[in-house]
Formats: C-alpha cells, structure tokens, sequence
C-alpha cells in the first residue's frame, strides 16, 4: 500500500503548522486588546461614578450638619416667643403718661422689664433667631399672615397697616410669622346722587 508523501516527511507538516500560527496569534492579541481596552474603560467609567457620589455625599452631608446647628435650637426658641409676648404687652400696658412721672416705683418696673425684653432679643439674635417687625412693608404671605384688610388713607394698598403679632426668622426660615392687617387703600369716595333725586334737580310742581 502506498502512502501520502505530506504525512510521511514530519518536517513539511511541522512547517505547514507554523506558517498558520502568525495570523492566528495576530488575532488572538488583537481581540486581547480590544477586551482590556473594554475592561479599562469599564473600570474608569465605575472609578468616576464612585467619585461623583463621594462628592455628592460630602456635600450633603456639609449641608446637613450646617442645617442642624443653625436650626437646633428651633424648638427651644419657638418655646421663647411666648415670654418676649408677655414681656412685650407687660410694656404696652403702662399708660404713655405714667411711663415718665413721678411714681419712682413704677418706673422702675418698667425699665427692668424693657431691659429684660432687649435682654431676651439679643440673646435670640446670637442665636440666628431675628424679629419680624413689618410695619409699613409690602404684604409677604411668605413671612406674614394677614388678619384683615382695611381702608387706610395713610397707607397705600398692599402694605402692612398695623402689626397685630411680630414674627420671628431663624436662618432663613420662618419660626413664626407675623400677624397684620394689611391695607386696602384709600377708602372710595361717596358716589355723588343721580340727578333728580332728593329734590335736588328736580323742577318744582306748580
């Protein structure tokens, strides 16, 4: 029987396998590559995220502590007006004319409450808590609550006529808001009567 001369001579098949080996090998690193690059891009793109939602978190989390020692004593505060309302009508009670005569005694009492009300106000301001006192502003339902409106020929439409309640600010945010009226305007003059009326125009009866 005879046989393939191609498979008996070892030397022409080992030759026949190498010159085959250089495009696969080209192929195979090419593909190589292409995963690493993949890999790579994976990696930085995850590398990015994670530090995005670090600087993220960070920044909430500055935020939030700022937050909470501007407004921790919120409660406490809120819980204060209630004095500085007292103090405050304890003063409006004293008559104009008795706050300056001759009875030493009462005089005195109202200057130790006037300086234990100042007293109180500046300790709330240390605390970022500041009054809101709207007399004569502009009606903002963001920082006032209107109680009425009414005609006033002092004070044009749309401003704060009269302060039944001061409010209080802490930071930037309402801790009470203040009680007004606000003013209607003018009140419209009387319409004059239609001719012919009240016997005014009217031509007499004979």
């Amino acid at each position: 029987m005879t046989q393939n001369p191609a498979t008996e001579d070892p030397n022409l098949e080992a030759a026949a396998n190498a010159a085959g080996q250089p495009q696969a090998a080209e192929g195979g690193s090419e593909a190589g590559t292409a995963a690493l690059q993949a890999e790579r891009d994976d990696l930085k793109d995850k590398l990015l995220r994670t530090l995005a939602e670090m600087e993220n978190l960070r920044r909430r989390t500055e935020r939030e502590l700022a937050d909470a020692k501007a407004y921790a004593v919120t409660s406490f505060a809120r819980d204060l007006l209630g004095s500085s309302d007292n103090l405050r009508r304890a003063l409006e009670s004293v008559p104009e004319a008795a706050r300056g005569g001759a009875d030493a005694t009462l005089k005195a009492l109202y200057d130790g409450v006037e300086l234990t009300e100042r007293e109180l106000l500046k300790t709330l301001e240390r605390h970022g808590i500041r009054k809101v006192d709207p007399q004569g502003e502009k009606f903002d339902p963001n920082l006032h609550q209107a109680m009425f409106e009414a005609p006033d020929a002092a004070i044009p439409k749309g401003l704060v006529s009269k302060v039944v309640q001061v409010g209080y600010k802490i930071g930037e945010r309402v801790l009470r808001p203040a009680l007004v009226g606000v003013s209607a305007g003018a009140p419209k003059a009387a319409e004059p009567p239609p001719a012919g009326e009240n016997g005014g125009d009217k031509p007499a009866s004979h």
